[in-house]
């Protein structure tokens, strides 16, 4: 099990690594060995992660979501596997708790006095600019 929050861990089999050649620098160690990680995991399908949780979760991970609601996170910064693999999990469980923390909800507040002050200094500004603009016709007798 992979501790997430207190009161929320994922299963280790819920998780599938794919190990795939790296792209970039690296010689013949990108060449011949698959050392980057592409980590899936299957979020809509999971067990141990609250709906509100999932909800904020797929906002989170965006491009990374698949339609079938599938999370791939690809680790390809270390030159081993496994540094690649921890990398990928660490990742996850970032994604996880941050989707895990509810966004406080926002409590609406008088404007402030000077936050009013200036804003109707801003409109008499505006005004006295457009009043210049304004063309005077002399009225003739």
């Amino acid at each position: 099990m992979i501790p997430i929050t207190p009161g929320i861990s994922i299963d280790e089999k819920e998780l599938t690594f794919d190990f795939i050649r790296a792209s970039g620098p690296g010689g013949q160690n990108v060449n011949k060995v698959s050392t980057a990680v592409q980590l899936r995991f299957n979020l809509r399908a999971s067990k141990n992660i609250l709906p509100l949780m999932r909800q904020r979760a797929e906002k989170i991970a965006g491009q990374r979501l698949t339609a079938g609601g599938v999370l791939i996170i690809s680790a390809r910064r270390f030159r081993t596997q496994e540094s690649n693999r921890k990398d990928a999990v660490n990742r996850l469980i970032k994604i996880l708790c941050q989707a895990a923390i509810e966004p406080k909800k926002r409590r609406e507040t008088a404007p402030t006095f000077a936050s009013a002050k200036n804003r109707l200094m801003s409109k008499l500004h505006k005004r006295s600019i457009k009043r210049l603009r304004q063309t005077r016709h002399s009225v003739e007798d």
